[in-house]
């Protein structure tokens, strides 16, 4: 194969968290032998990286031994995608990209997958309101009952570990003098919120949980599908967050209105989508404190 080319996302990732992670160095260092020991294993003619790519995966178009094109995405072991292989092979291509063939060596999670002709993102082929369409109608069809015997996490599970974390950080940051804060009642409210909301849902559904505009792509087989999800099992008015959050100039102006759209584009409860857009808003709020105002505003 020669010399590996880098998506940049994934070398910039490197550069700005290796410092205290000698093992995904490593793994780093070692990633243009692991390329080609799976590209031998699967009978691939691997291409260039897309670019500028992801953080956490080395990801390029490749043909099969049938000449068919396919994707190879080799990725650092990590917590909150530890389950793509298991959702994709639940979803079977059901609004998200098919699964050809995974494995697990190491640190390292390989996955062959379908390719997306032409690829481009919802993100670059439409405005936010249109994306809210698809992404409400993709998301609709991925809310299956996860599959007897499944490994998937819970929200639950994910909510506790993210309040302990913004927790941790809302106590270490600068003083409010220098670093505005949300103020500790509504950080405190907003974080019960976090830990007590999946246990109230009615229903539980296997869940995208990082589904937005940039990781929906054009295709043949279906206009758009899926990619990169994140499994858990539990509420699925949690699973309109990302798109949400990462709608920002719609979020400062009218955070109200943005959940009330989505809340019936996937006829679910818009006042429990409120509830879940405050918590979350909370919860990112110490590392992207332009979601503060959005949390003022939709406090309970």
């Amino acid at each position: 194969m020669g010399e590996l080319e880098m998506p940049a996302n994934l070398v910039r990732y490197a550069d700005e968290h290796d410092e205290a992670r000698p093992a995904h160095r490593q793994w780093m260092a070692e990633l243009p032998r692991t390329v080609d020991d799976i590209a031998r294993r699967w009978s691939l003619d691997v291409g260039r990286p897309f670019q500028p790519g992801g953080g956490a995966a080395w990801v390029a178009p490749a043909r099969n031994a049938a000449g068919e094109h396919v994707v190879l995405k080799v990725g650092w072991r990590h917590d909150e995608a530890l389950h793509e292989a298991d959702g994709l092979r639940a979803w079977d291509g059901e609004g998200a990209v098919r699964l050809l063939d995974a494995l697990t060596v190491g640190q390292t999670s390989a996955l062959l997958l379908e390719a997306c002709v032409p690829r481009t993102s919802l993100a670059q082929a439409m405005a936010p309101p249109e994306q809210d369409v698809v992404v409400a109608g993709l998301l609709r069809r991925l809310w299956i009952a996860p599959p007897a015997g499944h490994p998937f996490r819970t929200l639950a599970s994910m909510c506790d570990w993210w309040a302990d974390e913004f927790e941790e950080k809302y106590a270490a940051a600068p003083s409010r003098a220098r670093a505005p804060q949300l103020d500790p009642g509504m950080a405190l409210v907003g974080m019960e919120l976090f830990r007590t909301l999946p246990a109230t849902a009615d229903r539980e559904v296997l869940l995208a949980t990082d589904l937005h505009a940039g990781n929906v792509l054009a295709a043949e087989r279906e206009p758009w599908l899926v990619i990169d999800p994140k499994p858990y099992v539990g509420d699925p008015t949690y699973d309109l967050l990302q798109h949400i959050l990462n709608c920002p100039d719609r979020l400062a102006a009218d955070p109200e209105g943005l959940a009330e759209r989505m809340a019936e584009l996937c006829d679910l409860d818009g006042d429990r989508l409120h509830y879940w857009l405050f918590a979350r808003c909370v919860q990112e709020s110490v590392d992207r404190p332009d979601l503060q105002a959005a949390a003022r505003r939709l406090a309970p």
